[in-house]
């Protein structure tokens, strides 16, 4: 396989190491940003913006499009691509260490995220102070499901997320749509947060479910009681009763429990 590319003067090679599977496919691109259902005077901010191909479908919306690129052979290649473009700001560093603060509400999020960061990212501007309206990226599919899974079929990731925000999978993508091809098939997800009014977002509470229920997953093919009683260091006896309390059965699984269940058992404990 050609594992280069001709782009504008410069030749592109995808770094494995930085993730990079470039999205090529057009009619995927607009299916993604027509999710993102952008509006006047909203900033969009692109994470990961590589040869720029889904950057000049934003552009196109008239928005204010902010990129953050890592690799500086991809910024260089971006800085001749829309150089001159007005509404185009491209902001070099790692997305990760990156500021939100800087950016002025309300803004939103649309990117074919690298995959090893995917979740971090998504975490990371969920739990910020300044959180986007919303988030429409490019995720492995394995990773789109999990994060939109139900009881009881719940895992670690899904609670994390639907503590912060409602997920929805918008479509399916064939790894044929990007080049170098990836070895599974992606998915485009879209993530609407939550408000953050009310105790459950006070900094005691989140970090009390996050303790509750990381404990509560530490072995999730073991039962819940045995699971907070020693991730927890309290007594299964006491346990017991405040899972009784919220009607939980001691002895279901971990991925048996909603969200809010999980802020009950929280609270109580």
């Amino acid at each position: 396989m050609n594992r280069q590319n001709k782009l504008g003067k410069q030749t592109v090679t995808p770094k494995k190491r930085l993730g990079q599977n470039f999205l090529s496919e057009i009619g995927v691109i607009k299916k993604l940003v027509a999710a993102a259902a952008i509006i006047p005077g909203e900033t969009v901010l692109e994470i990961g913006p590589g040869t720029g191909n889904l950057t000049a479908e934003l552009v196109k919306t008239g928005n204010r499009v902010v990129a953050i690129e890592k690799d500086p052979e991809m910024a260089s290649i971006l800085e001749e691509k829309f150089h001159g473009t007005a509404n185009f700001e491209l902001l070099a560093g790692d997305a990760l260490a990156f500021d939100e603060g800087i950016i002025l509400p309300p803004y939103k999020i649309a990117a074919n995220l690298p995959f090893y960061m995917a979740s971090p990212l998504i975490r990371k501007f969920l739990e910020s102070k300044n959180p986007p309206a919303s988030l429409t990226v490019i995720v492995q599919k394995e990773v789109a499901q999990r994060a939109c899974a139900q009881p009881p079929k719940m895992n670690l990731l899904a609670a994390a997320i639907q503590f912060y925000a409602k997920p929805k999978i918008v479509d399916y993508i064939s790894k044929g749509c990007f080049w170098p091809a990836p070895k599974v098939d992606c998915a485009i997800l879209h993530l609407v947060p939550f408000p953050k009014t009310g105790e459950r977002y006070n900094a005691d509470s989140v970090a009390q479910f996050f303790k509750v229920m990381k404990a509560g997953f530490s072995q999730p093919r073991k039962q819940l009681a045995g699971n907070l009683s020693k991730g927890l260091s309290i007594n299964k006896g006491k346990i017991g009763q405040l899972l009784a309390k919220n009607n939980i059965d001691p002895k279901q699984r971990p991925e048996t429990l909603s969200v809010e269940n999980w802020i009950l058992l929280s609270n109580g404990i």
